[in-house]
């Protein structure tokens, strides 16, 4: 969906501006997530393959990138508190 997208159909100038802001916060709040998924998921391979020294690269990676998306406002600060509660049990080895 690009910024200039046909669902939004504003009429005011201030509401196409909004529109376009929303949508650049949508993709900003994606591209977090979808990193935070992505580190979990090579914690995860590190952990199962027994690198500890990527495993911790991974988990310190991902816990940087889960705290600097609560501080942006991607995710609430539970659920960023959640993932890294899940994420030191992996790192233990301790099946969730």
């Amino acid at each position: 969906m690009t910024l200039e997208s046909p669902s939004a159909m504003a009429n005011l100038n201030s509401q196409k501006k909004r529109n376009a802001r929303s949508e650049r916060e949508r993709l900003e709040n994606r591209r977090y997530t979808s990193a935070i998924k992505t580190y979990q998921r090579r914690l995860e391979d590190s952990v199962t393959a027994g690198d500890d020294s990527t495993s911790d690269a991974e988990f310190l990676n991902l816990v940087s990138m889960i705290d600097k998306a609560v501080a942006h406002g991607a995710l609430h600060r539970n659920t960023g508190a959640r993932k890294k509660s899940r994420a030191t049990r992996i790192r233990a080895g301790v099946s969730s």
